[in-house]
């Protein structure tokens, strides 16, 4: 049951319309706030998810967005600002998916990765942080893996991109200290979300075969860590690193 604990808050998801994503929308919607999310040409899920916030009493805004695109990031940002008039928590949450081998990788390839993974993380975190700072408050969470500590073969694009997230948060936690706003990350295990779905069986059950707790994770066990993160409950994380990971990394 909802304690209210974001009651009067609003946040931006990014890559909100489905998976890890969708879950955390949701769950940020049911302690009471109100969001903003974008989508990659997912429009038929972001309407859902879009209808089941607002079926949970909370404003809700949908927009699609390239979070490569600086200019696209911004415009999102403001969109969401003028109807809200002010966002408390942004979640990096965006993401892409290829499995590739390393030699096979072009430079393509590797540039949408980073560029979704890193260029989207740093510059909406740096359009939201402009606004928390002068207001002397705010959330900034970053979604990363905990992939980012230990790799992954055939992965090698995605795990660099969730390490430089990971290393991003601390060196902007570290300059954001005493400005109000605090800044961590999320590292999540293997979750089932579509983006296992290009990842073939072999490397399922490597990734399986890794986890102490013999499976991965769903969505709802990942979520309530932002929330946490979100809440007055966490006002003393700061550049830390929660990772929901069923023992994979222990840290």
């Amino acid at each position: 049951m909802s304690q209210g604990k974001l009651i009067g808050k609003t946040a931006i998801v990014s890559g909100g319309s489905r998976g890890i994503g969708r879950g955390i929308a949701l769950a940020l919607a049911s302690e009471g706030a109100d969001i903003a999310f974008c989508h990659f040409r997912d429009s038929e899920n972001a309407a859902n998810t879009k209808s089941e916030i607002e079926a949970l009493g909370q404003q809700c805004i949908e927009a699609e967005c390239d979070v490569s695109s600086v200019a696209e990031v911004q415009d999102f940002y403001q969109s969401a600002k003028g109807v809200f008039g002010a966002v408390d928590i942004l979640v990096n949450n965006a993401g892409h998916n290829i499995t590739e081998k390393f030699e096979d990788i072009s430079e393509d390839s590797f540039d949408r990765m980073l560029n979704v993974h890193v260029k989207g993380t740093f510059f909406m975190a740096q359009t939201a942080y402009r606004d928390m700072k002068e207001r002397g408050e705010g959330r900034i969470i970053n979604i990363t893996s905990q992939l980012a500590y230990k790799g992954a073969p055939t992965l090698a694009h995605y795990c660099a991109a969730k390490g430089a997230n990971a290393t991003l948060t601390r060196a902007l936690a570290l300059e954001s200290a005493g400005t109000g706003v605090l800044v961590n990350a999320v590292a999540p295990g293997v979750t089932n979300t579509d983006l296992l779905t290009p990842l073939s069986d072999e490397l399922l059950n490597t990734l399986k075969d890794a986890i102490p707790l013999g499976r991965f994770a769903e969505v709802s066990e990942i979520a309530p860590s932002v929330v946490f993160l979100a809440s007055a409950e966490g006002s003393f994380f700061h550049g830390s690193c929660i990772s929901p990971n069923g023992g994979e990394v222990m840290f």
